[in-house]
């Protein structure tokens, strides 16, 4: 059964509060959206106190074009990506001893926020001495859920090679995608609510032995879901000065009616309940979000608090978003034998649901 082994996560350099985000808001937007005034509310009533950028706030209030914007993208991503691996791979929390670059098999690597041919991997691989025999897959277009299906994959491929060793990375920077002249309330629900983050995973497979420092999880198995012609629920729309973000206020609604069906038929699948569950590993999407997952599976806050700590402290930060909350949920050393549910939905509209198992 392939388990995570490690894993780390890297704030981009610039910690700043929600209410100075808010007026910086309120600047660029004033005069462009009536009602301004009402609207900033979902500053509040989203429950961050503090996000993460790569680039300072006053960056935000001059034009900067698609082209300039990516660049920066490619240049950070590398720097960052290669940060986090190397942290992972040397995690002396749950690591006896450092693992060498030239020993992963594979890397997937995971973004929504930028465009790199070659890809981001790729260009890592100059910062890092790993084997140019090493496998790479990058995913692109996931979204918040690419976290989760990033994994998924990983533990395909273990199952598949139960030697092998794998990393996961994802570097998304949603601040370089904030468009100042849209002045849609699907952009200023993001400028409320999305940050920039960073997280590595290495996940092993059965032949490997294992040194970790205290019970790990294990992955039991995975499962995806796909809603139809759900195009319109999140994702982007590309245009001349970049990506521009679609957020539907319906996500809460469509989490609440369709997310517990699913959860049912993948844990009935495994002879498990809800019931079962101790840790309850969710991509916190927004506060609306989170309630929507207590609702449709039959939990309370007790089970979302860590992913609502991550949510204060980090914001929404796409695909690494759901690593936090996993990070956080491992440095708690969970009792041996104890089921957990990871959990991140995304574009299409589509859903990665993994089952965890932690062991000695």
């Amino acid at each position: 059964m392939p388990k995570i082994s490690s894993i780390s996560t890297y704030n981009p350099p610039y910690k700043l509060e929600q209410k100075n985000i808010e007026q910086l808001t309120k600047e660029l937007f004033t005069d462009n959206i009536p009602q301004l005034e009402r609207l900033l509310r979902v500053f509040e009533n989203g429950e961050i106190k503090q996000r993460h950028f790569c680039v300072p706030l006053e960056w935000h209030k001059s034009e900067h074009s698609f082209e300039e914007r990516n660049n920066l993208y490619i240049d950070l991503a590398v720097d960052y990506g290669a940060t986090a691996i190397k942290s992972c791979l040397s995690n002396p929390i749950f690591l006896d001893e450092p693992l060498s670059p030239k020993e992963i098999d594979m890397i997937i690597f995971v973004s929504s926020t930028g465009i790199s041919t070659p890809s981001i991997d790729a260009r890592i691989m100059n910062k890092i001495e790993f084997s140019d025999r090493m496998k790479r897959i990058p995913l692109w277009g996931l979204g918040c859920a690419g976290g989760a299906a990033g994994i998924s994959r990983a533990f395909d491929y273990c199952l598949a090679h139960p030697d092998a060793k794998v990393l996961v990375v994802c570097v998304e920077l949603c601040s370089l995608t904030f468009q100042p002249n849209d002045f849609s309330k699907s952009n200023l629900v993001g400028a409320s609510l999305f940050a920039d983050g960073v997280s590595c995973l290495l996940i092993c497979g059965d032949d490997v032995p294992t040194k970790s420092r205290m019970p790990m999880p294990y992955i039991v198995n995975t499962a995806s879901k796909w809603m139809p012609d759900s195009e319109d629920v999140m994702g982007w729309d590309l245009k001349n000065d970049g990506l521009h973000v679609i957020f539907s206020r319906d996500i809460p609604t469509v989490i609440s009616k369709w997310l517990g069906p699913f959860i049912d038929a993948f844990l009935e699948e495994q002879n498990l309940s809800k019931e079962q569950i101790n840790h309850l590993v969710a991509h916190p999407g927004g506060k609306k979000v989170l309630a929507a997952y207590e609702e449709t599976l039959n939990m309370t806050e007790q089970h979302t608090a860590i992913s609502r700590e991550v949510l204060r402290y980090n914001g929404n930060m796409s695909s690494p978003t759901v690593h936090y909350v996993l990070e956080q949920f491992m440095l708690k050393e969970a009792k041996s034998d104890t089921y957990g549910l990871l959990l991140a939905l995304g574009p299409g509209f589509s859903g990665e649901a993994l089952l965890l198992q932690w062991r000695d």
